[in-house]
């Protein structure tokens, strides 16, 4: 097959958001890096981020208050989760680079397209993940700590769906680890209710990437490798229902441990309207989503960017009331 065939024009992947900043603003030599990060693909870095804001900002309402250093916790991890998912991702396109240059979607990334090769992803990885590091150095000890052990949830996540239908269940077990690491880090030590929303946010995570992963599943089968999304079948819907319902009682669980006590009524309204509000956008795609439209599972996967934005501006005007 040509280079013509595998990528698009200077390099770009196919399933990048077309027009992006990568593709018309990056300069030439260091697009292929920034592929392997996913920067030209955006949502990966919001679905990491965001439960660490989760995480943070539920800590503060806990504390009754928003420090200068939770500001800096929030700028960081904004920092730390771009790093963060470039690492994994470039790892993941390591571990899978002979699986990609057989699936349509996937055969336009750097490696399987040659515009990398795995040593120069590496040293690429490393650099991410060291910056990443300096940045967690900042943090209590505590949050240093969980830092360091989600390496590896990172590590075995490309592996996953190797030996297991669930590999949604590791990608959110390392996705999520930010709601524990944020909490942490303003609080100065873990607490139930991030365990909680950490379950939460597991549970989101299954909702999306099995949607995310009925792009795939024809593709999937050929090369031998598994997901809900082959699992579940045409039973998706109802298992989506299921994830989603537990992802607004554990989320409503995490405000009810944390606020129940220490806050206010209105704080407390205000802070239950997070879970109650992202469950409708979530119910909204289940309803929408067609399993056998592969360009409508895209849009919904990344609609998730607005239904886990929703808890961050409810939690920030609890903060307020």
């Amino acid at each position: 097959m040509s280079q013509a065939t595998t990528t698009g024009p200077e390099g770009q992947v196919a399933d990048a958001v077309k027009g992006n900043w990568v593709d018309r603003l990056a300069p030439a030599a260091t697009r292929p890096y920034l592929r392997l990060s996913r920067a030209d693909r955006p949502i990966g870095t919001w679905l990491l981020l965001l439960p660490c804001w989760w995480g943070l900002l539920l800590a503060a309402l806990s504390q009754g208050r928003f420090t200068w250093f939770d500001a800096w916790i929030f700028a960081g991890c904004g920092i730390g989760a771009w790093l963060m998912r470039g690492a994994g991702c470039t790892w993941n396109d390591i571990t899978d680079r002979h699986f990609d240059g057989a699936v349509a979607r996937t055969m336009s990334r750097p490696i399987p397209s040659g515009q990398v090769s795995a040593k120069q992803a590496f040293a690429w990885l490393c650099a991410q993940a060291l910056t990443a590091f300096c940045i967690l150095l900042t943090f209590p000890p505590a949050a240093i700590a969980l830092g360091i052990g989600s390496l590896g949830l990172v590590c075995i996540y490309p592996f996953a769906k190797r030996f297991t239908y669930w590999p949604q269940i590791f990608l959110g077990l390392a996705f999520n680890w930010g709601a524990l690491l944020a909490w942490t880090a303003s609080t100065g030590s873990p607490g139930w209710p991030a365990v909680a929303l950490y379950l939460g946010g597991i549970c989101w995570t299954l909702v999306y990437d099995t949607i995310y992963a009925h792009q795939d599943k024809e593709d999937d089968v050929l090369i031998g490798v598994k997901s809900t999304a082959l699992l579940f079948g045409s039973a998706t819907r109802r298992w989506l229902i299921g994830f989603a319902a537990a992802t607004v009682s554990l989320m409503g669980l995490a405000v009810l441990l944390a606020l129940v006590g220490p806050a206010g009524p209105l704080t407390l309204a205000v802070a239950f309207g997070a879970p109650w509000a992202m469950g409708w956008h979530l119910f909204w795609q289940i309803r929408t989503v067609d399993i056998d439209d592969p360009d409508l599972c895209l849009r919904l996967f990344r609609s998730n960017r607005n239904a886990g934005l929703i808890p961050v501006g409810l939690f920030a005007c609890a903060l307020l009331v």
